[in-house]
């Protein structure tokens, strides 16, 4: 697990990938062409061939699934590494917090009553 995570978080240190996967979450299921398209419409400068290069290096890390349709590949988010991410780190910071509003929610209500 632990290097399946070394890959995840390598791919997702890259500012070009983190915009592709905000591009696919977005719309997802976008070929190729699509996504350079809305680039170069963004004003990001990538070339076809680097853009194709992040798109392989994102599906490696389980982060971009693809699916062929005719000659077209689609890709598409895999937002569950990413979910896993949330849950095992911000989530469990999130509920030391969570509980102790909870706590201190029900301390006030016993103070009122």
């Amino acid at each position: 697990m632990k290097n399946d995570l070394d890959v995840v978080f390598k791919a997702l240190a890259d500012e070009s990938r983190r915009e592709l996967l905000d591009r696919l979450r977005t719309e997802n299921g976008q070929t190729l062409g699509d996504l350079c398209a809305r680039l170069s419409k963004s004003g990001a400068v990538m070339t076809r061939q680097a853009v194709s290069k992040h798109l392989a290096i994102l599906e490696d890390a389980n982060l971009v699934a693809t699916i062929k349709r005719g000659r077209e590949k689609l890709h598409y988010l895999n937002p569950v590494l990413i979910h896993e991410i949330g849950e095992r780190w911000i989530g469990k910071f999130e509920r030391s917090r969570l509980d102790a509003l909870s706590t201190l929610k029900k301390e006030l209500e016993a103070k009122n009553e």
